[in-house]
Order: structure tokens, then sequence, then C-alpha cells
């Protein structure tokens, strides 16, 4: 097992770079180093917001990955929230809402809430926090388990939705957390259970005991 702990992370630069070496992405007619900086000062703007206004909040999503794994960029900061804590942030610019998921945006950087009105989402931010050192400040972040959980949950609905490129990237992180820190997975199972439908919960089934087993083939290489 990795220590977390050990593993350095600024999150203004991992959001910075992804967005600078992302060509696609439209520059809203700045320049690249006046951007860098803005992100860099947004980031730290709303981590003090969020500790300013007592927000209870758990870092999920890219970031919070790269605290126990190497490797995954994201220009997006993942917060599991409740409703009535972004309504306490009128800071953050409402761009899109989907049932348990809101869009935003802060002074350039894009937020995507996962909102506690998801009883799983709740489970997670309650029984799957903890404490992490980040370059900015000590944040709260998921386990290892409590990002397990909102991959495989996502999951079923990637498939259906025939988003390849997402289930490859979460069967990818699923896949490292399982061989970095081998959680046990049965309780995640039974976590799901309350969450998700026979069918898909035998479909993670297959899908994990085939990540398994790519574990096991690669221990003995």
């Amino acid at each position: 097992m990795r220590a977390a702990e050990a593993r350095e992370v600024h999150i203004g630069k991992v959001v910075r770079n992804a967005v600078l070496f992302n060509l696609g992405r439209p520059q809203a007619g700045m320049g690249g180093a006046v951007q860098s900086d803005d992100l860099l000062e947004a980031v730290s703007r709303l981590f003090v917001l969020l500790e300013e206004r007592r927000t209870d909040y758990l870092l999920v999503g890219g970031v919070a990955l790269l605290k126990y794994v190497e490797g995954r960029n994201t220009e997006d900061i993942d917060l599991i929230m409740a409703l009535s804590s972004l309504e306490k942030l009128p800071e953050i610019r409402i761009e899109g809402r989907d049932d348990d998921f809101v869009r935003g945006s802060f002074d350039g950087l894009q937020i995507d809430l996962l909102l506690t009105r998801n009883p799983l989402f709740e489970k997670v931010r309650r029984r799957y926090a903890t404490t992490q050192r980040f370059v900015e400040r000590e944040i709260p972040c998921a386990t290892v388990e409590g990002l397990l959980l909102l991959k495989l949950y996502a999951l079923p609905s990637l498939y259906r939705q025939g988003s390849f490129a997402r289930v490859a990237l979460y069967e990818g992180d699923i896949a490292t957390l399982m061989h970095d820190y081998r959680p046990p997975v049965e309780p995640l199972f039974e976590e799901l259970k309350e969450h998700l439908s026979a069918t898909d919960l035998a479909s993670l089934h297959k899908i994990v005991g085939e990540i398994e087993e790519r574990i096991e083939r690669f221990d003995r290489q």
C-alpha cells in the first residue's frame, strides 16, 4: 500500500496544467500566462471561501484520486455538497443541473458538485471521508473506498450512455486503486445493494472480477 500523505499534490497546478494542455478548450480571450495565474488564485480562493462559510463538503473526483495514484489530470474540482450549502455560496455560478449533479464555475474554475440528496453521495461524505494534506491546505477528501464506491456506482450509467472513453477511464481508476491498496470489495458491493439494481450489481461483479484477474496476472509477472 502506498502512503497517500506522502504524495504531494498541488491542486492549482493540476487544474492549470490540464487546462493549458487541453488545446481544444476555449481560452476566453485570455493569454495563457494570465489564465494560468487566475486559475491558481481561483483554486486558493475557493477553498478559503469554503472554510470561511463553514461549508460541509468532500473532495472527490480526479483531484482526490491524485492523492492516492499517479498520472491523473483533471480540469475540474469535484465536491460532494448539500444543496443548502451551495445556496450559501452565490459566488459559484450555476451553469447546469441534472438530477443529483450541478455544474458551476468560480472565477473561471469549473466545479462539478454531487448533491447529498443522493443517498450514496451523502453516505460517502459521512462514512468515507478523511483529511488529506494538499500543497494549498488540509482538505476533507474521500478515502480509497469512497472513491471506489463512486466509480462503481457511475459505471452502469456510463455503459448505458455508450460513453466508452469515460468507461475506460473509470475502469482504469478502479483497477489502479484496487492494485495499489487492495481494499476488500465485498463490503463495497454490500453498500451498493441499496443504490443499484440487481442487474447493475451483477454487471459490476463481472467487471471487478475481470479487473482482479488482470491484477493477479500482473502480480505474477
